[in-house]
């Protein structure tokens, strides 16, 4: 019995780990799907999580914590999609400038925040599911961010999948002068791509601020941003497959964590580096067949598009 504790323990661990992976991830699959490349979503996720602790701080309200975060992760999102659709600036650039701009606005917003704890948001438990042996714990007894990273991806598969907007959406990513000559209006569509991914990254940020380490610390998305970003070319732009490549890495995260636990003997740097190598790697593995990977991707990804070009 004592096993069988320590795996469910060890499966949350992962879920924990994968859940901000999958909120940056899912965001920035529809952003990209609308032609769009955003390369901001460390800062993003940073403004999110240092903005949601700060409001859950004063208000004493997690709930209002998640949506200063997704806020915070919009207004960033909104200056992305100025400088890039409005004012048709280098998408790679700009992603990257806010980056930076979220790290060092985040630092500063923080200063009086760092090392303060708060009460991580509370347990959901779905009544009678939740007392089952072993899949109770794992899957029934999460926190409310938990359970919406998991929706976001059924919500965001159906929309592309299913619905209208979604399709224009994707035609919108895939040949933004036809979609623009049906009609359709290409900017208003990849900004609002923008701002929902922006939200989304803004609540994966909350969530490592509110849930995973409920407390304000510096820099302390550590990568994540970027390997969402590898995370949604691994999936090949496909909601379910980011739902697996997100638990893929959240075990490789926390896989490192218990070797070092139990004393293996590599370095902890070595063991901490583990995650990112393995990023590198599958983006290495994907790039070698190209031919198969530009027919996966959005064909307008990274172009700028003006109505009257």
């Amino acid at each position: 019995m004592a096993g069988v504790d320590t795996v469910v323990l060890v499966l949350l661990t992962i879920i924990s780990a994968a859940t901000p992976l999958l909120f940056a991830a899912v965001g920035e699959l529809v952003v990209e799907r609308s032609g769009v490349l955003n390369l901001g979503l460390e800062g993003m996720m940073l403004m999110g999580a240092v903005c949601g602790f700060i409001a859950a701080v004063v208000t004493g309200s997690a709930a209002l914590g998640v949506m200063a975060a997704a806020a915070a992760g919009m207004a960033m999102a909104l200056v992305f999609a100025f400088l890039t659709l409005t004012l048709l600036a280098n998408q790679v650039a700009t992603g990257l400038a806010l980056t930076l701009f979220g790290v060092g606005l985040s630092s500063l917003l923080g200063l009086d925040y760092v090392g303060i704890p708060v009460e991580a948001l509370p347990k959901v438990a779905v009544p009678l599911l939740s007392q089952a042996p072993f899949f109770g714990p794992l899957l029934f007894n999460h926190d409310a961010l938990v359970y919406l990273s998991v929706a976001m991806v059924v919500a965001v598969g159906w929309f592309l999948g299913r619905t209208r907007p979604g399709m224009v959406l994707r035609a919108v990513g895939e040949s933004h002068h036809a979609a623009h000559a049906l009609g359709h209006n290409v900017v208003l569509v990849r900004y609002l791509a923008a701002l929902f991914g922006g939200a989304m990254a803004g609540v994966g940020g909350a969530f490592l601020s509110l849930s995973y380490t409920p407390m304000w610390a510096e820099n302390m998305t550590a990568g994540r941003g970027w390997i969402a970003l590898a995370l949604v070319v691994f999936a090949s732009w496909r909601p379910g497959r980011a739902l697996a490549g997100a638990y893929m890495f959240g075990g490789i995260t926390i896989l490192q964590l218990h070797a070092q636990g139990l004393g293996a003997g590599i370095a902890s740097q070595y063991m901490s580096m583990l995650p990112y190598l393995v990023t590198v790697l599958v983006l290495v593995l994907i790039s070698r067949d190209t031919y198969r990977a530009k027919l996966q991707a959005p064909a307008c990804l990274g172009r700028i598009f003006h109505p009257a070009a």
